[in-house]
C-alpha cells in the first residue's frame, strides 16, 4: 500500500483554521490563486460562525438582550437542515443551543475554564434552557430570536468547512486526488487506501486500532484533547448531552465513516458526535454509515461494514 507521502506530496497548510488548524495534502501543489480563495473561506466561515468571534453573527446573537433578525449567507442552509435532522434523530440531544451550557461550564470564548455559580441548575434543556426547535425560528437562511441564543455549531463545524472547501476543490481540478484533515476530521480522495490510527483516547501516543479509507469523510470525537477541571475537582469537557447539558462520560471516543453523495464529512463530524449521546441503530434509521466506538470501561464496539478494526475487543 502506498503511503500518503508518497502518494500526496505537496502539504498546505492553514493554522488557524477553527482553532485547531486545516492541512491539506494533495497530488499537486496548489496555485496561488486557490490557496487564497481557501484563506478567504476559512475567514468567511469562522467571520458568520465562529461563537468564539464577537463580532460573527452567531456572536451577535449571543448579545442581543431583545433577540432580532439575524440573516445568514446562503452556504449555511445545507448546515441548518443538518442540524435540524440531528436534533430529530437524538432526540434533542444535539443542539446548536447547547452553546449556553459550555458557556456556563467555562468553555467561552476566552477558554476560561471557569464555570459560573450553579451552572447544574441552569444547564441543558430540562432547565429550561433555549433549544433549537422552539426558541430559533427558522426561514431558510434567516433565524430569527425573541432573546439571547448563545449557538454552538462546533458538532458538525469542521466537517461542514471541510466540505466546502472540498465544492472549491472539485470546482477548481475534478480529478484532484487530496487529504483534507481538520483536526482528525478527514475527507479522503485518493487512488489508493490511506491507513489511519484510531488514536488511544487515553493514550494519545497510542492506538487502539486502525481504519483504511481511499474515498468519503472519516472523523473521530472524543473529549481527550478538550477538557477542564472545575473549582470542585470535577472533570468537565465539551461533548455534552444537550438535554440535560452534561458531559457525557460513558463513551470514551468515536469513529464514523460516511459516504454519501454530499456533505460526507459533515455528517460524520455531527454523528461522531452524536453516538455520544444516541445510540448508534437509532442514528443508522436515519443516517447511512459505519462506526466504532469506545466505552469507557474500554469496552469496543464497531459496525460490520466499518473500514477498520480494533486491536482489543
Amino acid at each position: 500500500m502506498t503511503g500518503l507521502t508518497e502518494q500526496l506530496p505537496h502539504t498546505a497548510a492553514f493554522p488557524n483554521a477553527l482553532g485547531t488548524g486545516l492541512l491539506l495534502h494533495t497530488a499537486s501543489a496548489l496555485g496561488g490563486d486557490l490557496h487564497q480563495h481557501i484563506e478567504d473561506l476559512i475567514s468567511d466561515y469562522e467571520n458568520v460562525l465562529s461563537r468564539f468571534k464577537g463580532d460573527s453573527i452567531v456572536g451577535q446573537m449571543r448579545v442581543a438582550t431583545h433577540g432580532g433578525t439575524f440573516d445568514f449567507p446562503d452556504w449555511t442552509l445545507n448546515l441548518f437542515d443538518l442540524y435540524d435532522h440531528l436534533f430529530s434523530a437524538t432526540n434533542g440531544a444535539i443542539d446548536p443551543c447547547v452553546g449556553e451550557d459550555l458557556i456556563r461550564l467555562g468553555y467561552d470564548k476566552s477558554y476560561s475554564s471557569v464555570n459560573e455559580p450553579n451552572a447544574a441548575e441552569h444547564t441543558g434543556a430540562i432547565h429550561g434552557r433555549a433549544t433549537w426547535d422552539h426558541a430559533i425560528e427558522h426561514h431558510g437562511t434567516t433565524l430569527v430570536t425573541h432573546g439571547p441564543a448563545a449557538l454552538d455549531f462546533g458538532a458538525c463545524g469542521k466537517g461542514y468547512l471541510v466540505d466546502l472547501i472540498a465544492e472549491r476543490l472539485g470546482a477548481a481540478q475534478n480529478d484532484l486526488r487530496y487529504v483534507l484533515d481538520a483536526g482528525g476530521d478527514l475527507l479522503v480522495h485518493t487512488s489508493e487506501p490511506i491507513t489511519i490510527a484510531l488514536e488511544d483516547p487515553s493514550d494519545p501516543a497510542n492506538a487502539v486500532g486502525v481504519a483504511e479509507i481511499s474515498q468519503g469523510a472519516f472523523c473521530a470525537s472524543s473529549p481527550s484533547r478538550r477538557h477542564w477541571t472545575d473549582a470542585a475537582g470535577h472533570q468537565l469537557h465539551h461533548l455534552l448531552n444537550a438535554i440535560d447539558g452534561v458531559p457525557v462520560n460513558s463513551v470514551a471516543a468515536t469513529w464514523v465513516a460516511a459516504t454519501p453523495p454530499s456533505l460526507a464529512t459533515t455528517q460524520a463530524d455531527g454523528l461522531a458526535t452524536a453516538l455520544f449521546t444516541t445510540p448508534a441503530a437509532q442514528l443508522r434509521a436515519h443516517f447511512p454509515f459505519e462506526c466504532a466506538i469506545l466505552t469507557a470501561d474500554r469496552s469496543a464496539a464497531q459496525s460490520p461494514d466499518f473500514p477498520g478494526s480494533f486491536f482489543m475487543r
